[in-house]
């Protein structure tokens, strides 16, 4: 057994056990010895048990391996510089969320930026996210973690590391909010009301753009995306851009749009490359409009509920509902979101059933 003596406070000589490990006599804690891109690696493997050393030990190369030379010595300003740079692929209201996260960690970040990424560990990023959590709502705090996450995801890719620091950083419950969603009857109301404001310049334009959002149970970034050319009368298909996806998709025009569908276009016109709604954004209409009916403070994604709830109401499977929506999941975000409507519906049929 090779041994090679080394003075420290509590003496003892590292004995080589076995290729690339030694054993510290005074403590008889296991050490890796190894090259890895041409560096010297010796580290601790943190215990005195032969063969978790030895798998550790295979744990400890594999991982030096998966770090380039080139980038290992990247320091936690290079990395949230690419980070920052990789934002534009995100939707806008996205982007600027990961962007205000980003900026707030530089401004107080307390082991310095010029930090190797490397040197990061998992304790770092506990204390920071720590420092947050008094004055967050659990939402938030997800919102930060995730940006751990994919933060050091990108230093993974980049072979920065082997290993994330923030693979453990976990999310917080957060409690399902109560969203209000309008009865049919109230969505005809807030149509009505809003189109009946004849000191309104653009009061028909807005009505119009909230009737087709309850209507189609189409978001206010679909609407404002939607030209004549992507309404098809004829094979009865319109053609959707959802932002938040970066995908398209189509819904057919419902018997309820199809007659909405032919007024408007009987009295604005299809021209090319013509926008269907002159309005982008119903919110403050929508917000006077409950407020003089007495309503709750619906938002314009009350409507899309509102067509949601409708249409499971009507027996409307969650899987459709889902592709109606753009959804890619089969339905399993409707289904989680809407479950308790389902049972409440067949509770309600139940009652129907008369005994013979």
């Amino acid at each position: 057994m090779e041994c090679m003596s080394e003075t420290h406070t509590r003496h003892g000589e590292f004995c080589r056990v076995a290729e690339n490990m030694y054993r510290y006599t005074s403590s008889g804690v296991y050490f890796a010895r190894f090259r890895a891109n041409g560096k010297e690696i010796s580290r601790s493997l943190r215990t005195t048990d032969r063969a978790l050393a030895k798998r550790r030990l295979a744990e400890e190369m594999e991982n030096a391996s998966r770090i380039d030379r080139k980038t290992g010595k990247m320091t936690l300003e290079e990395l949230l510089r690419l980070y920052e740079e990789r934002l534009s692929q995100y939707a806008p209201k996205t982007a600027a969320t990961r962007r205000s996260i980003l900026k707030c960690f530089k401004q107080t970040w307390p082991h310095g930026l010029n930090v190797s990424v490397q040197n990061v560990n998992p304790g770092h990023l506990d204390l920071w996210l720590a420092s947050k959590r008094p004055g967050f709502r659990n939402a938030t705090y997800n919102e930060y973690a995730r940006f751990l996450r994919h933060l050091f995801e990108l230093a993974l890719k980049l072979r920065v590391i082997a290993v994330s620091p923030a693979a453990g950083v976990h999310g917080l419950k957060v409690e399902t909010p109560i969203r209000p969603t309008p009865s049919w009857e109230q969505f005809q109301a807030l149509v009505k009301d809003i189109r009946s404001q004849k000191y309104n310049a653009e009061a028909d334009e807005t009505a119009d753009l909230v009737e087709f959002m309850g209507l189609a149970g189409v978001g206010t970034a679909e609407c404002a995306n939607l030209t004549w050319e992507h309404i098809d009368l004829v094979a009865m298909r319109v053609t959707l851009y959802r932002v938040k996806t970066d995908t398209g998709y189509s819904i057919p025009v419902y018997p309820q749009v199809l007659p909405f569908l032919q007024r408007l276009k009987a009295r604005r016109g299809t021209g090319q490359g013509q926008a269907v709604f002159a309005v982008r954004d119903p919110k403050k209409a929508l917000a006077a409009a409950c407020k003089r009916l007495g309503f709750p403070s619906f938002s314009p994604r009350s409507l899309r509920r509102c067509f949601i709830t409708s249409a499971i109401e009507l027996g409307i499977d969650f899987k459709t509902i889902a592709a109606w929506q753009g959804h890619r999941d089969g339905g399993v975000l409707i289904a989680k979101t809407y479950s308790h409507l389902r049972s409440e519906h067949s509770d309600a049929m139940a009652k129907r059933l008369v005994a013979h």
